[in-house]
């Protein structure tokens, strides 16, 4: 007999909303199935609710309520997933909540503090992590492949025009969006920091280039771990005229990674001191390119999250976990608006982001 599946429903019908509908919707998660979707904009609600055959709601509650499910993922505008998910909680259903969790680490520990009160369990969707390449990397490092850590860099070189920014009037702003930064790049500065560790201090320098936003469409920031390894982040959405890379690229001792491709899904190099037999499989096999920049790593992740709910292991980005690449991007403001440098554990004081 098989077993029964797990029901999550839909909070925001927004652009990154396609996905996640189209994996439960669809059915391509095994054990998963998309019971309700929720928007405060009709258009929206109706139009996935009829695409996907389900009921829609204009109240988060009410749906709850009504469709009883097992998770509910949130992908509201940024500025609001604190207030959502901290208002979900006390109805006991665990929560899959978009990048970034949130924008202020008040909020990011309130969430993780209602979400423990009341036994529900916090995923943010880091769905990167479980892309092919990156899962090799992250294997080479903890086999010591690389020796002793040199320098990683992360590459976020997009394309968003003014146009994109118009779509939803809190795009680009700093009390619900934040810039490149907070927004586009989070999912690469977890990367990053989730291959080298942590990070002792930050530098950096932002502009806003080619639109009319309050935020960063572009920015730089130079790190230093506590390995002793350097790190860069280079981030725009000011390419033109289309998306050019999301890459990383691990230097060590003992050997060069580098993934690319829109949405770090293409081996570009693989490249270690002393050659093991799986090294060409690898090259051979990740080097395919998603189609969009949302790659491939949302079903993965979804599938991650089943496996989490059906025996209660260990996740892999669980409200801690993303607590922490929110505090260095925390950090990263701090140190635009200070021009300084800015060691990390710290205390915002002139960080716009999550501000009204």
């Amino acid at each position: 007999m098989s077993k029964p599946k797990h029901r999550f429903a839909l909070v925001g019908c927004g652009r990154i909303a396609a996905r996640h509908l189209e994996l439960l919707g669809g059915g391509h998660v095994a054990g998963a199935e998309l019971a309700g979707v929720c928007d405060v904009v009709a258009t929206r609600r109706d139009a996935a609710a009829k695409r996907w055959n389900v009921p829609a709601f204009a109240d988060m509650h009410e749906m709850v309520e009504s469709v009883k499910p097992d998770a509910v993922s949130i992908l509201t505008p940024s500025g609001l997933h604190a207030e959502h998910a901290i208002a979900l909680a006390p109805h006991g259903v665990h929560l899959v909540v978009e990048k970034p969790m949130a924008l202020t680490l008040e909020d990011a520990d309130a969430m993780i503090e209602a979400c423990d009160r009341h036994a529900c369990r916090l995923f943010v969707v880091k769905q990167n992590r479980f892309n092919v390449p990156v899962v090799e990397l992250r294997r080479a490092l903890e086999g010591g492949r690389f020796g002793r850590l040199v320098m990683g860099t992360v590459r976020v070189r997009w394309c968003r025009r003014q146009g994109y920014y118009d779509q939803d009037g809190w795009r680009g702003t700093w009390s619900m969006d934040g810039g490149v930064l907070a927004n586009q790049a989070s999912h690469h500065i977890d990367l990053l920091q989730w291959m080298l560790g942590d990070v002792e201090s930050v530098s950096a320098m932002s502009r806003t280039a080619l639109v009319d936003i309050e935020a960063e469409d572009t920015a730089i920031a130079i790190l230093r771990f506590r390995n002793g390894a350097l790190g860069v982040i280079e981030a725009t959405t000011a390419t033109r005229p289309k998306d050019l890379e999301g890459s990383i690229s691990v230097l060590g001792e003992n050997g060069t990674v580098e993934i690319g491709g829109f949405a770090v899904n293409e081996m570009k190099v693989w490249n270690f001191e002393h050659e093991l037999p799986d090294d060409e499989r690898i090259r051979r096999d990740c080097s395919v390119n998603p189609p969009n920049v949302y790659g491939y790593g949302h079903h993965a992740y979804y599938e991650h999250v089943v496996e989490c709910l059906c025996d209660r292991s260990h996740q892999l980005v669980d409200g801690l976990v993303g607590r922490r690449s929110l505090e260095l991007i925390n950090a990263i403001y701090e140190a635009v608006e200070t021009g300084n440098r800015v060691d990390l554990q710290f205390r915002p004081r002139l960080c716009r982001l999550g501000q009204p």
